[in-house]
């Protein structure tokens, strides 16, 4: 049985950092080189040959990928180093697809529609890529090997390496169309970071109150929702005093405040967000009642 479960987990990764480096790679050739708008990392570098010797980026991707895997292949564990040559290789293979696609996207040379659809596309496929624990090698690697020998973190230089490759494409596109790149830049971050940091976000909410059973039992039957029981201690008193801890979606958030206002209204709450919620009611299903059923 652990067996079968692996190999799913291994068709389900490579699955999906399939599907994402497709849609990065179509993002790259059906919006940055389509609009001219250079990108940070190996690719940015690709796309730097591509705009001064008009080298084709599926072959460039390859060239410049695989020796750095092979040199950095020591830092990288065995699994990261198989998702990394996969995400290498299905990265070239989209990059060369796509250009033998005729689709032509036309956005009415519009650069900020480019910038969105270029990082909104990109960013939704390197998020899945990362997501499922795929690269496609380049800067990473590079980062990684200061980050052993020089301490230097990774973020700080992945983040040098980006600009040192968006300064240099200034060789072959203007001040304008590197405005807009920062534009595309920017969206990509934030839609990677978002596929990172969960697909499903949600509301934990920490309750302090006298009352705290008939606020379980609202939250139970009314809302169906789990309820923890936490044990503190009141910084002044010392008394023992149960804190509720509940995890609601944020359409629930109201009802959840309603419950609590009417059983006490000097009740304490603490909300904060939650990146990603997994377990029953979030990406389980929840239980079903069925309001004919037979109870007797």
């Amino acid at each position: 049985m652990t067996n079968n479960v692996e190999e799913k987990m291994r068709f389900i990764d490579l699955l999906m950092i399939t599907i994402g480096c497709a849609a990065y790679a179509f993002a790259l050739i059906k919006f940055n080189i389509a609009n001219q708008l250079a990108d940070g990392g190996i690719s940015g570098v690709t796309l730097i040959l591509k705009g001064l010797f008009n080298f084709n980026p599926a072959y460039s991707t390859i060239l410049i990928n695989i020796p750095l895997i092979l040199f950095g292949y020591r830092f990288l564990g065995r699994r990261a180093i198989i998702y990394t040559l996969y995400g290498t290789v299905m990265l070239s293979v989209f990059l060369w697809i796509w250009q033998l696609v005729p689709l032509s996207i036309d956005l009415h040379h519009d650069l900020f529609l480019a910038a969105m659809a270029a990082g909104i596309t990109g960013g939704a496929g390197s998020g899945l890529l990362y997501r499922y624990g795929g690269t496609t090698g380049g800067t990473d690697i590079i980062a990684r090997i200061f980050e052993r020998f020089r301490g230097i973190p990774m973020g700080q230089t992945l983040l040098w390496l980006d600009i040192l490759v968006l300064v240099v494409s200034l060789v072959y596109i203007d001040v304008r169309h590197m405005a807009y790149t920062i534009l595309y830049s920017y969206v990509f971050s934030r839609l990677v970071n978002f596929i990172l940091s969960g697909t499903y976000a949600a509301k934990g909410v920490l309750i302090i109150s006298s009352k705290s059973q008939e606020i379980i039992d609202q939250v139970m039957t009314v809302m169906e929702r789990g309820v923890s029981i936490l044990h503190g201690e009141g910084g002044y008193s010392h008394k023992d005093r149960p804190v509720l801890y509940v995890v609601v979606s944020p359409s629930e958030l109201h009802d959840l405040q309603m419950i609590v206002s009417e059983l006490d209204k000097t009740a304490f709450m603490t909300i904060f967000d939650v990146n990603e919620a997994i377990g029953e009611g979030f990406t389980y299903a929840r239980p079903s009642h069925n309001l004919f059923k037979h109870t007797g």
